[in-house]
């Protein structure tokens, strides 16, 4: 009967490891997929500046703005 308590609680454990490195793998998951998502959001600003960019020579060439 004393190893019954120990058991359990052994068995409660094993399974709170199991549910953690689960957390820690889906965690890595969204680490990756956040960085990648930094990425993609920072090369879209970068092709907007170099839109707006150009769209300033377009409307300087046409005169419609001041050089």
């Amino acid at each position: 009967m004393a190893d019954e308590p120990s058991n359990h609680a052994v068995e409660r454990l094993r399974r709170m490891e199991a549910k953690l490195d689960r957390i820690i793998d889906d965690v890595g998951h969204l680490k990756v997929r956040v960085t990648s998502l930094e990425g993609n959001y920072a090369a879209m600003n970068r092709r907007l500046d170099r839109m707006e960019r150009d769209m300033h020579q377009v409307k300087r060439r046409l005169d419609l703005v001041e050089a």
